[in-house]
């Protein structure tokens, strides 16, 4: 009997949390929309609350309740994942109410959304870029905050994200074997973030992609690819002392095919030397017979 009277009087309780619920969202009274929105807000009823604040910016601007009303809905928005609508409301707040003591709250929870609204480094990146210009507007608004470190920690993390697209989108030119494509990428990388944690792999992969190019280039570009190929081998050999072994295994045999090519070249040039001779031979024989007709 007692369980029944317990059920009971929670199906009382839903009903009549829900009537509030719905009497609130027809009604024009400001401060019981407020404290029906604040009560969702403290149970973690996060998008009934949100509907309810919303109901509040035009009937609470110009009062003291503002700023309250939209520093809840951002972090009911937050705490529901709606990261892009959060981000802006609590960057509105922090720039509306500038003399909030909660403002630098704001402007580091408006950060955080947009760090948190950052995609998988597979996709596209346009929110990791919004993410680490925002949080860079933190520390230039709160150069002095306690939350710096933090903030910075972030900034590293995305910028990451942002040289692991570059190096897999570089390395995807590699596994299909345009080795020129993946050189000229994976250069990029480096150029764009020359502190990349990722510079050992990058350097493996412009070593292996320029021998590959230097042992099978095309006659008249092969001379000048092996050439490039011996030359980052000694970039690398001092860049990463660690790996000289298997780099100088590498640029023995890019230079021992550099002087088999050198010699084909100088076989060739005196074919073509020789073909020349001959051919100036043969017209200076006609020229000879035609003057002597």
């Amino acid at each position: 009997m007692k369980k029944y009277v317990v059920i009971a009087w929670a199906s009382l309780a839903l009903l009549s949390c829900n009537g509030q619920y719905g009497t609130a969202m027809k009604s024009a009274d400001k401060n019981f929309i407020l404290e029906t929105a604040n009560q969702y807000y403290a149970k973690k009823k996060w998008s009934k609350a949100i509907a309810l604040y919303d109901r509040l910016p035009n009937l609470v601007a110009g009062t003291e309740d503002a700023p309250e009303v939209l520093f809840k809905s951002a972090y009911a928005n937050y705490y529901d994942k709606n990261y892009k609508l959060a981000g802006h409301q609590f960057r509105n707040f922090s720039t509306a109410f500038s003399q909030d003591a909660r403002r630098e709250e704001a402007a580091y929870m408006s950060a955080i959304c947009y760090y948190q609204d950052s995609a998988d480094y597979n996709l596209d990146q346009g929110s990791t870029e919004d993410a680490i210009n925002s949080l860079q507007d933190f520390l230039n608004n709160f150069p002095n905050s306690e939350r710096t470190k933090d903030i910075n920690e972030k900034i590293e993390k995305l910028t990451f994200k942002l040289e692991y697209k570059a190096y897999e989108q570089a390395r995807n030119y590699f596994k299909i074997a345009d080795y020129r494509a993946a050189v000229v990428a994976f250069e990029n990388v480096l150029e764009d973030y020359p502190s990349t944690k990722l510079k050992p792999q990058i350097f493996d992969y412009i070593m292996k992609s320029r021998y590959e190019l230097g042992m099978h280039s095309i006659y008249d570009l092969k001379k000048e690819r092996l050439e490039s190929a011996i030359a980052f081998s000694k970039e690398y050999e001092k860049t990463f002392p660690d790996s000289a072994k298997e780099i100088v295994h590498m640029r023995d045999k890019l230079s021992r095919e550099l002087e088999k090519h050198l010699e084909h070249i100088k076989e060739v040039e005196a074919r073509k030397a020789e073909y020349l001779q001959k051919q100036k031979e043969h017209e200076q024989k006609q020229k000879h017979k035609e003057e002597t007709k």
